[in-house]
């Protein structure tokens, strides 16, 4: 198997091979096709195929997550979402710049500029002048259709909490290292929690979100900000590639529980 295949699609054929599934790798891994008799599912991504598709999109947009955790009453950060000027005015208001720096005024201690879709920490920008804002809106809008601008909040712990069907998994938090985010692809460390008032805590909060969009399987990041537990984002497509190398076991039995309800087993 080569040392370049992520473990998800790992996990997947693993699976497979134990169940007697067919299974077809395309596209480098992120197409992946399963079949076992007239049965045919499909993983796409880190999607694995249980979540809607409204459920999905919600997920995915960072924005829309924020007002339907708002909607529910989930306490969560906000998110606000700013259209790609290059849409047309008919579309983006010419106010757009002013409504940002609004924002930036508003909160002194800055605010983060990063892509309403994508995961991974990936041009995510902490500004506090509006020189920077500027910058960074134009290197985020050169990619996305649109970006949120959230309050800049001193995360004291972050933990992800896995999903399934109102079932925890895989709880842990992200150790933080020299970098000021929390994101595994930014040098975080992975530790797995033991049960207690934290662990309690941030399932809570992470089943109420998954049941504010109707997601079934999902990662779901929380944050402490001044000792509250809040929502930071529900991720649809849930990527373990950092803990599967510590955590393997755990990792290959989370994505089996996953594929069991794929193909209709308990």
């Amino acid at each position: 198997m080569a040392t370049s295949e992520r473990i998800f699609v790992q996990a997947i054929k693993a699976y497979c091979a134990r169940h007697g599934i067919d299974v077809d790798v395309r596209a480098g891994g992120w197409l992946i096709a399963m079949r076992r008799g007239e049965i045919r599912r499909f993983a796409f991504g880190y999607d694995i195929g249980l979540n809607s598709a409204i459920a999905h999109r919600l997920a995915n947009d960072k924005s829309a997550t924020s007002e339907a955790l708002s909607l529910a009453r989930v306490s969560s950060i906000p998110h606000h979402l700013f259209l790609n000027p290059k849409l047309g005015r008919n579309i983006v208001a010419p106010t757009w710049r002013d409504a940002m720096r609004e924002l930036l005024h508003a909160h002194p201690q800055g605010v983060v500029l990063k892509p309403n879709e994508g995961t991974s920490g990936r041009q995510v920008f902490k500004v506090t002048t509006e020189a920077e804002l500027d910058h960074a809106a134009s290197d985020v809008f050169a990619m996305s259709a649109g970006l949120v601008i959230a309050p800049y909040v001193a995360i004291e712990e972050e933990v992800r909490v896995v999903l399934l069907e109102d079932m925890p998994l895989v709880v842990y938090s992200k150790q933080r290292g020299a970098d000021w985010r929390h994101n595994l692809d930014a040098g975080a460390k992975p530790v797995l929690l033991e049960d207690g008032e934290v662990r309690t805590a941030c399932v809570k909060l992470a089943i109420d979100a998954a049941n504010a969009i109707g997601i079934a399987f999902a990662s779901i990041d929380v944050v402490r900000v001044e000792g509250d537990w809040r929502v930071l984002e529900i991720n649809s497509g849930v990527m373990m590639e950092a803990l599967g190398k510590l955590y393997p076991e755990l990792v290959q039995a989370t994505y089996d529980a996953a594929l069991d309800r794929v193909f209709g087993e308990r």
